[in-house]
């Protein structure tokens, strides 16, 4: 190994020269740290999320924490925000590839959200070329020439960079420290922190960050207690460091108020992640017998739990001066059924008029066709003002119940379990072979979509209300009788392109889905598949 290591540094993968750049000995001295002093805490909290839901299980229903009614009833609000994070009306996402990063930097929106998490499959090569393409993206530097010669560059005007870090289940299997394995999301703030906050700092701006997956506002303070020492570490000063936090799980939704006031000095607001709250909800009360979704398509916004979640996220930021950010439209244009391309386009503005006029102060959106149609309407409600912080919803008034009304039930059809066999195989054959954002059925989706399909056809199989609407109950039979048949059209319409890798995705998804004992999260699984 060409590179110097510091002592119980180990890299498991190979290394380039432009790897090595960023895998520094300050770089890794600098992670290292951050292992050797947050990972027992991780740890603790991963052990805390399998007793929760062991008390979920049992039949103990979430609530808003006694302990912290004073968080909750206080007087208190964020740190200020900087300049370049006031104005948030369209946020696009997408993984850390380079090309798409160009694309969406260009893309007229407001944000960009380079994701090493859940539109990124965390291949070592993903991983690391994603710092790279970070860093020169900071740098304006960016570049990309495509197989045909045409080049993709940076336009005058680009979009705020935020970097949305792995979540703390997940683990980088190619370093370890003193024999183990570094947490993702460590991995990912550390190299990007380090190598880009000192640049950043001198053009008046920061490193801003997007947190996924969490369950609780002790999480958040773990993440709190990092960019402190972070910050302290580089000569950095405090607060700099600005983070939104994605609330896409039912139980961080008892806790919004309790998020914000830990990383109150580095928030930057609060996201409503709709992909994967839904996708937590299955899976959290998977064993409870009265608890049944219906077809994914009909969990909409507009269902009972999800508006009450989109409310409260609402109301709780407004109180604290912090940003609220509206979940994604994942739509990709259709381009040849204008049709069908003009209906959906108005699904989604009225997705976005619906979070505009309720008070939001942005939205995602999941491609660079749909940055007009966002725009339009957060700035008819918006005009030119940033953001419309100063709308306090005194009108929410959201209980527990609820945010645990969980409706519709029905209906159930052979057509929705066939939907979700299909993306899910789809997605998670492209994934496997490396590409963590899939165009599917005219959707850029990434991996929530492929948990909520797993999950939910699990739960059907073992709820007494997962029947369908024909009178068939969802059992393994049924699944693995539909799942063949899928298949068999998968192979068909892809030809040469149905690899290895996709008859690896259909064993695993039958796996996910049959076995007895639930996969937190399949990414875990599939990241054994993956150099």
């Amino acid at each position: 190994m060409a590179i110097r290591l510091p002592q119980g540094v180990e890299i498991l993968a190979p290394l380039t020269p432009e790897y090595e750049t960023i895998l520094s000995y300050d770089a890794l001295s600098f992670l290292a740290g951050l292992h050797r002093r947050f990972e027992g805490r991780r740890q603790e909290l991963m052990a805390a999320r399998e007793e929760r839901q062991r008390e979920l299980d049992a039949g103990r229903l979430p609530d808003f924490l006694a302990e912290t009614v004073d968080v909750r009833n206080g007087d208190w609000s964020i740190a200020p925000l900087p300049a370049d994070l006031l104005d948030r009306r369209v946020e696009i996402t997408g993984p850390v590839e380079r090309k798409m990063m160009i694309n969406a930097l260009n893309s007229g929106a407001k944000s960009f959200m380079a994701d090493f998490e859940d539109s990124n499959c965390p291949s070592w090569d993903n991983q690391l070329s994603g710092q790279i393409n970070v860093r020169d993206a900071y740098r304006k530097t960016i570049g990309y020439t495509s197989p045909e010669g045409k080049a993709y560059r940076l336009n005058d005007t680009i979009a705020t960079l935020l970097l949305r870090p792995r979540g703390w289940h997940l683990m980088e299997k190619h370093v370890k420290v003193d024999g183990k394995i570094v947490s993702g999301a460590i991995f990912d703030f550390a190299l990007s922190f380090f190598h880009n906050i000192h640049y950043l700092i001198e053009q008046g701006s920061a490193t801003y960050y997007y947190l996924p997956k969490m369950e609780s506002h002790l999480e958040a303070r773990l993440w709190n207690d990092i960019f402190v020492e972070a910050q302290e570490a580089l000569g950095v000063a405090r607060g700099t460091i600005k983070a939104t936090v994605l609330i896409e799980t039912i139980l961080a939704a008892f806790e919004m108020d309790e998020i914000l006031y830990e990383l109150r000095e580095h928030s930057a607001g609060l996201n409503a992640g709709r992909w994967d709250y839904i996708f937590s909800c299955i899976k959290k009360f998977k064993n409870n017998r009265n608890f049944c979704l219906a077809n994914r398509g009909m969990i909409t916004m507009t269902v009972p739990f999800m508006r009450s979640y989109a409310l409260l996220l609402l109301k709780t930021c407004h109180k604290r001066n912090a940003p609220a950010i509206g979940g994604m439209a994942a739509l990709i244009p259709i381009k040849n059924d204008a049709i069908a391309n003009e209906k959906a386009l108005a699904g989604v503005k009225a997705d976005k008029d619906r979070d505009a006029t309720d008070g939001y102060d942005g939205g995602w959106v999941a491609h660079p066709g749909l940055v007009p149609i966002a725009m339009e309407s957060f700035t008819a409600v918006l005009g030119e003002r940033p953001n419309q912080i100063g709308k306090q919803r005194q009108d929410v008034h959201v209980q527990a119940a609820d945010l645990l009304n969980f409706q519709p039930e029905t209906p159930i059809t052979e057509a929705g379990l066939r939907m979700n066999i299909n993306v899910g195989i789809q997605y998670l054959g492209a994934w496997i072979s490396g590409n963590g954002c899939v165009p599917i059925h005219n959707l850029m989706e990434d991996a929530a979509t492929a948990e909520i399909s797993r999950s939910q056809i699990w739960q059907w199989i073992r709820s007494p209300k997962g029947v369908l609407e024909d009178g068939r109950k969802v059992t393994v039979e049924l699944f693995r009788q539909l799942a063949a048949d899928e298949v068999e059209t998968l192979k068909r319409e892809a030809g040469s392109r149905w690899t290895r890798q996709y008859e690896d995705a259909a064993n695993m998804f039958d796996l996910l889905t049959t076995s007895d004992d639930f996969v937190e999260f399949l990414t875990l699984p599939g990241y054994e598949y993956l150099d």
